[in-house]
């Protein structure tokens, strides 16, 4: 028995480390057993540099036919798990085919690395970075070693960023105007705004002010869209009057938020809307949807 468990422990032992790992900031990341691991993080056109360690098991060789590193940009669709569509891979060749008696290390970088998406874990998809270490074998099968990284990019604030202003009502019975101060707003932002009752008939209760996120992956037929709410902000408990203004103030700190993805790689989308809730004393619900658009600010 102790033979069989000997036989399916691979043949050595990989280690990868990144040359500025003691000094790079390092973020949790979330695997998909559900465990955290802390990773380092980088942004596009950086350089990944380290050095990749094989070391065989004690009395033991490794012939080989090669060993290459991969950088590897991965989305995979949790409705297609298991099958990864690769956006950016780029390999380096280690070593040639022959045999490893001892410990090994080898120098790696990759120059500028071109890394157009963040890492994102969502509902049905996520998009992730990965070193991948192969040593090739003909028996036994290859080995095989992994290791995460982080990636966010960060943009400036926008030039323009005009502010929202919506009426919403229902004929002779409601009418509202509301303002938000800005429609792009970067992680750590405010909403401020104003809604001005212009009109009001019916008896409302309470007013809440929801942040939402939709997820939407696939094309066509085998598009999955999912909403999630990830705030709701009571503004309002009791009815207004006509003329009427309530101010609002919601911070998007607390939430935990990313970046609007707009279609990548035609793959996928993340959308945020601010959703207006009015309820009535009858428990009738009437809501206005807007999106906004939500960046990443480099902090300071």
């Amino acid at each position: 028995m102790n033979f069989l468990i000997g036989a399916f422990k691979p043949a050595c032992n990989i280690s990868i480390t990144f040359s500025d790992g003691k000094s790079r900031k390092q973020v949790p990341l979330k695997k998909e057993n559900g465990q955290t691991v802390m990773v380092p993080l980088f942004q596009s056109q950086e350089n990944i540099a380290g050095k990749i360690s094989i070391e065989p098991l004690q009395g033991k060789k490794i012939e080989h036919n090669g060993v290459k590193v991969e950088l590897l940009g991965q989305i995979e669709m949790y409705f297609d798990k298991g099958n990864f569509y690769d956006f950016t891979s780029l390999v380096r060749e280690l070593d040639i085919p022959g045999e490893i008696f001892e410990r090994k290390t080898y120098p790696f970088e990759f120059s500028t690395v071109e890394m157009p998406y963040e890492t994102y874990n969502g509902v049905n998809v996520r998009l992730r970075y990965v070193l991948k270490v192969t040593v090739s074998r003909n028996y036994g099968g290859s080995i095989v070693e992994y290791q995460d990284f982080m990636v966010r990019n960060y943009s400036p604030a926008p030039s323009i960023n005009n502010s929202i202003k919506m009426e919403v009502g229902i004929e002779d019975c409601l009418h509202i105007e509301f303002e938000y101060n800005k429609s792009k707003y970067h992680l750590k932002d405010v909403i401020i705004g104003k809604i001005y009752f212009l009109l009001v008939r019916i008896k409302i209760k309470n007013m809440d002010l929801e942040i939402r996120r939709r997820e939407s992956t696939g094309s066509g037929a085998n598009t999955h869209v999912e909403t999630e709410t990830l705030a709701k902000f009571e503004l309002m408990d009791g009815a207004p009057v006509r003329g009427e203004s309530i101010p609002i103030r919601l911070f998007l700190s607390p939430y935990e938020l990313t970046p609007t993805h707009r279609n990548i790689n035609n793959k996928f989308s993340v959308k945020y809307y601010l959703n207006l809730v009015l309820v009535d004393e009858e428990d009738r619900r009437y809501f206005k949807q807007q999106e906004i658009t939500i960046y990443r600010l480099q902090d300071s």
